[in-house]
């Protein structure tokens, strides 16, 4: 039976049921649509780049597997995300790599190169905070992991994840926003 539209021009939704039912063609739109955020999300939360494309494709397979599950709310994209993430924090835990840092120096925030315009990469920007910031940062706002969720995920105390996820926000913000547009802002305020 021939299709009668692209692969592209189908809906995440319909895909993933295909999918569910065995279209390794529709699940592989599904990549190639997603994969990109993946990588970008684990990079965030501190992975290599191989680290990020192994750990992005145990996660693709993984949701091939369980694509049944998989009912639209929210995007596909984030459904995978939440998937990866909690694979690269299971990585993590066994490698018993994740330790209290101390938050990097002024010195470290000022080597950020920003362009003309003072824009900073976020990238870069993400990876001046401490890790445990980075990472309570990435799942909340890239992978849309709940405090809760994140806590549990890191053994971390619910007060210490919100303060995480603060203290980054805050440095990212001072760190992004450029200084005049920031203080003309609170001119008006």
């Amino acid at each position: 039976m021939k299709r009668k539209q692209p692969l592209s021009a189908l809906h995440d939704v319909e895909l993933a049921a295909i999918a569910a039912a065995g279209g390794r063609h529709e699940f592989g739109e599904l990549v190639r649509r997603h994969s990109p955020f993946v990588r970008a999300l684990l990079r965030r939360m501190g992975a290599q780049y191989a680290v990020a494309d192994d750990i992005a494709q145990d996660a693709f397979m993984r949701a091939y597997e369980k694509c049944v599950d998989y009912r639209g709310q929210g995007s596909f994209g984030s459904w995978v995300g939440r998937i990866a993430a909690r694979l690269y924090l299971r990585q993590i835990k066994q490698e018993a790599r994740y330790t209290e840092v101390d938050p990097l120096s002024d010195e470290v925030w000022e080597s950020l190169e920003l362009d003309p315009v003072g824009r900073c990469d976020l990238d870069k920007a993400l990876n001046a905070l401490s890790e445990p910031e980075r990472m309570c940062v990435s799942l909340c706002h890239g992978a849309g992991l709940t405090h809760e969720e994140i806590g549990a995920s890191l053994n971390l105390p619910l007060g210490t994840v919100k303060s995480h996820v603060k203290r980054g926000l805050q440095k990212l913000r001072n760190r992004l926003i450029p200084q005049p547009f920031a203080e003309s802002r609170l001119d008006h305020v």
